[in-house]
């Protein structure tokens, strides 16, 4: 498996991430072999949230009861998890007290007494980030988180948070797939009036994250849109990225998934892959993509089948 570092945190991670948000309704032994699966093929990164699962933290609680990890065992994953959306509106809240008692709730249900990364997962409007800033520095000082970052945000919106926030913002976590790539997209076609393409929709976050350090995590890495459904294999919306897909995965030995997940590990910003499956043969699928390395000509081949424009 292919590593990526993690600047800000100081730590050496996977180029692909184990997403849990749909264990909810899995068993224990479904659970287990899932994670051992990501393990097996070097994938000892676990993403949560808050409220993933039909009630609050139920897919962390699911994931700690099925595993059942001792102190050893916890210590060979790296843990994250996020908070700041309320289902009930919805609406998001950054504010202090939200904050430490979504952190307090994950610890409970993740049965473990600190937590390797926590997010914030969509911007708050109504952000004020000094009561940011003293929830980490409480959650730090007292050792249930170690390192933050943010989900969904734009460079603007770090930088107000970094007005007071003391600790490294250490990750962004965005939605990013091959025909969802407009952070990539836009940079290769800046300037031509007449593209929709060369529109910035979020204000240079690719480049801001590689000049300060931020990694990015692609999560719907295999989604055509907003969960408008995958794109490998869809060949009534998808057909030349498709064929283009197959012809490479033919070519390097391994899957169209594979292929799909190379794309954004090829990248030099040194992105991970957060996998939403929970199906154990595609998380093998997608672990093997991490090792392929795409050429300039093969990278822009599926940019290309994916309708961007290449000037």
């Amino acid at each position: 498996m292919k590593t990526i570092q993690i600047p800000g945190a100081g730590m050496s991670a996977p180029a692909v991430v184990l997403g849990l948000m749909r264990i909810a309704e899995k068993t224990d032994d479904e659970i287990r072999d899932l994670v051992r699966t990501a393990r097996d093929h070097g994938i000892d990164f676990i993403d949560h949230a808050d409220i993933y699962g039909t009630e609050l933290h139920e897919c962390e609680r699911r994931f700690a009861e099925a595993m059942a990890l001792t102190p050893s065992e916890r210590a060979e994953l790296t843990i994250q998890t996020k908070a700041g959306i309320v289902k009930d509106g919805p609406y998001f809240d950054f504010s202090y007290d939200h904050i430490v008692e979504s952190v307090h709730g994950s610890l409970e249900a993740l049965r473990t007494d600190y937590i390797d990364i926590l997010l914030l997962h969509r911007p708050d409007a109504l952000v004020e980030p000094e009561e940011v800033a003293r929830a980490f520095d409480d959650l730090h000082a007292a050792g249930k988180v170690r390192h933050f970052g943010v989900s969904n945000h734009t460079p603007g919106q770090i930088e107000v948070l970094k007005t007071a926030v003391a600790q490294p913002l250490v990750l962004n976590q965005v939605q990013l797939s091959i025909p969802h790539a407009p952070l990539i997209a836009q940079g290769v076609a800046a300037n031509m009036a007449s593209l929709d393409q060369s529109i910035s929709r979020d204000v240079g976050l690719l480049d801001y994250s590689r000049l300060h350090g931020i990694t990015l995590q692609a999560w719907s890495p295999y989604q055509g849109g907003f969960f408008t459904g995958a794109f490998v294999g869809d060949r009534e919306n998808f057909g030349p990225l498709n064929d283009v897909l197959d012809e490479l995965a033919e070519t390097h030995g391994v899957t169209p998934t594979a292929i799909a997940t190379s794309w954004i590990t090829r990248h030099p910003a040194q992105m991970q892959v957060v996998l939403g499956t929970t199906t154990p043969s595609r998380v093998a699928e997608a672990a093997a993509g991490a090792d392929v390395v795409l050429s300039r000509p093969e990278w822009y081949a599926l940019f290309r089948a994916a309708g961007y424009t290449v000037p």
